[in-house]
């Protein structure tokens, strides 16, 4: 489902250069990457996702290798195969809610379902917000629109960039049992990045870097 080999990366000539272990997952098989900040747990991640080239080595997502592909083919694969939580929400504010996951299904040229849209914002407890503007929303309620606009398009791959750095325990274990559910309902690979020992129960499968 996806396997790297060999991945390096460098920002500029004379800094570090960021060497990766190499990963290789089957369908369904999630993973946990550790690190203290400065490692390059984001740098790896956006390698993972397409968004950095490497120096070196290989990312394959269902044996297409995607730092091979051209940037427009490139754009289309990670927009209908890869889900990214990041630390920060990315989300369009002039948009309420629902508006919001259907133009993450229409970006990701995939039709666009209203049936699928409530359920997943059942599913998240956003069912009742789902008019409302994104600025009427708590932190908690962006932090699960980030997570459906992630997973919305049924993507390959889930990426989530330290999910629950800022949140207390309970929150915590909340977000990564969301992300664990949405990976298992759409057949995803789901990979975690961060600093926070606290998930490490969660995730069979880990890695330090």
């Amino acid at each position: 489902m996806l396997q790297t080999a060999n991945l390096s990366f460098q920002y500029k000539k004379k800094e570090p250069t960021f060497h990766f272990p190499d990963i290789s997952l089957k369908k369904q098989e999630n993973l946990l990457i550790l690190g203290k900040s400065g490692v390059g747990k984001t740098t790896f991640l956006h390698l993972l996702a397409g968004l950095l080239k490497p120096i070196s080595g290989t990312v394959a997502i269902n044996d297409t290798l995607i730092n091979s592909l051209s940037p427009s083919r490139l754009d289309k694969f990670r927009g209908q195969n890869i889900g990214l939580v990041f630390q920060k929400n990315h989300v369009v504010k002039s948009l309420n809610v629902f508006d919001n996951l259907q133009a993450r299904l229409f970006f990701s040229r995939k039709s666009i379902n209203k049936a699928t849209i409530d359920h997943l914002l059942e599913q998240l407890d956003l069912y009742d917000v789902k008019k409302n503007n994104v600025n009427q929303l708590s932190e908690g309620q962006l932090q699960r629109l980030g997570i459906a606009n992630a997973v919305i398009h049924n993507p390959q791959i889930i990426l989530a960039d330290e999910p629950t750095s800022s949140l207390d325990d309970d929150n915590c274990k909340i977000v990564i049992d969301l992300l664990i559910n949405q990976a298992k309902q759409t057949n995803a690979n789901l990979i975690v990045i961060t600093h926070d020992h606290r998930v490490k129960s969660s995730f069979p499968n880990s890695i330090s870097l």
